[in-house]
């Protein structure tokens, strides 16, 4: 009845409905909390396996301020804009191993070999370890798809204790997986995918002071790349070192994404190419700005030095990959915004879910928000959401603040949100860049700016 009851609260509390698309920028899924996103390239196809941090269940008030995760969902996209949900694939409840009632179904990974899809997610065991506690295994889920349905195996992977598993496979054919327990640890798997082939390793020279988790290991231009999450301060921030061997040792080398700015405490990432372009998946607490165990998945370009190095990478709101000017675009997700007269907001902080607002509190405010493809067949209207007490004017232009108006829209004085419609003045084909800018003495809200015939 328990399990009956947990999967109708998520249901109900999160909205979730499997298969359906999504369209986001940053954070990349707006129905549900996301985190630790492992992101893989199958079938033409990138595939995010994240953790899912749901509200606390009533029985378990005693981890109300901690993480709270029983099950697993799989993402798709073609294009890094649109992404489909697949579903729950595993739970806490579908192998023996796992303790059911302890909600710690952190960070996964996914990989392919000779046509299956082994899935590896740590959980709490239900073995008494030496300290008298439920310890953490691994455990794999294997499938003939990456959309699964997946089965559980029976029995955790023997010789494991920890978590935040990955798995890489080298050119060579031989599979590694890492995984932190205090340490970050390394061992071969057999070609089975299930068992060690070699006895677990710790990874030497790395730092000290302060936790790592998450291991991420990848391979380029005959470069291994160890990266993971380090508290060398007060939160975590993403850290890598360098080698030529899968096992090690690893030079630390650098910064990947410096600490949160707003003190968001954990950060979980991957790494993946995809179309030639290398890219970081991350995560952070979007959704839920007063409570960081509640996180949604991100993504942004990754760039390498001429000699390996990876380049820092600052998060952004506006994340990658092209808006179709048909679509709702969200301004609010900006590449560029003056830096006074305009500030964002949720449209509902009590469903934060709803997503967010722009306001333009001052005339000639303005906001920019990058590559909206336009198409090639002619546009002639601008559909936009907007509120404004006291109304007011709206121009539209293209690439930059003194770029084409294309529309000036007026906002009539309301309580509550319009859809308003304007025909467009002229129409540019292609990819542009949208600028918005107020032309009001008085406060104008933007939900969002839709593009039609």
């Amino acid at each position: 009845m328990k399990h009956v009851y947990l999967s109708l609260l998520t249901a109900i509390v999160l909205t979730m409905i499997s298969g359906a698309a999504l369209f986001a920028q940053n954070p990349l899924i707006r129905d549900q909390f996301t985190a630790d996103p492992s992101a893989r390239v199958f079938n033409g196809k990138v595939y995010v396996f994240p953790s899912h941090d749901i509200p606390t269940p009533p029985e378990k008030s005693g981890r109300k301020d901690w993480f709270c995760m029983e099950d697993y969902h799989v993402f798709s996209s073609e294009n890094l804009t649109d992404w489909t949900d697949h579903g729950m694939i595993v739970s806490q409840y579908d192998a023996p191993w796992i303790d059911s009632t302890s909600y710690s179904m952190w960070a996964p990974d996914c990989v392919e070999r000779n046509g299956k899809y082994y899935f590896y997610f740590p959980a709490n065991t239900n073995e008494i370890d030496e300290n008298g506690r439920k310890g953490f295994g691994i455990g794999v889920a294997v499938a003939d798809q990456p959309e699964g349905p997946y089965v559980t195996q029976k029995e955790n992977i023997k010789g494991v204790k920890g978590i935040d598993p990955n798995v890489l496979i080298d050119k060579d054919g031989q599979a590694y997986i890492y995984w932190s327990h205090g340490h970050i640890f390394v061992a071969k798997l057999k070609e089975n995918m299930l068992e060690l082939a070699s006895d677990p390793m710790i990874i030497p020279n790395l730092p000290e002071k302060g936790l790592k988790e998450g291991p991420w290991v990848f391979e380029r231009n005959g470069l291994y790349y160890l990266t993971f999450p380090h508290v060398e301060n007060n939160t975590e921030r993403l850290e890598y070192g360098i080698g030529d061997n899968p096992m090690g040792p690893f030079k630390m080398t650098g910064v990947i994404m410096d600490e949160s700015p707003t003190g968001c405490w954990t950060n979980h990432h991957s790494i993946v190419e995809y179309n030639k372009q290398w890219y970081l998946f991350y995560h952070h607490n979007d959704f839920s700005p007063t409570f960081d165990k509640n996180r949604s998945i991100r993504v942004d370009s990754l760039f390498f030095n001429a000699d390996g190095t990876i380049q820092k990478v600052q998060p952004t709101l506006r994340g990658v990959g092209l808006t179709k000017a048909t679509n709702n675009i969200e301004i609010d997700r900006y590449s560029a915004i003056r830096n006074y007269g305009v500030k964002i907001d949720f449209v509902d902080a009590a469903n934060t879910f709803e997503g967010w607002k722009t306001i333009f509190e001052k005339k000639d405010a303005w906001i920019q928000y990058n590559s909206v493809d336009f198409g090639d067949k002619t546009l002639k209207s601008v559909q936009v959401k907007a509120l404004s007490k006291a109304g007011g004017t709206l121009q539209i232009r293209l690439n930059h603040t003194d770029g084409p108006v294309v529309t000036e829209v007026n906002i009539p004085e309301s309580d509550g949100w319009k859809v308003l419609q304007t025909p467009l003045s002229k129409f540019q084909s292609g990819v542009h860049n949208l600028v918005v800018v107020s032309k009001a003495d008085h406060p104008v809200e933007i939900d969002w700016i839709r593009f039609g015939n």
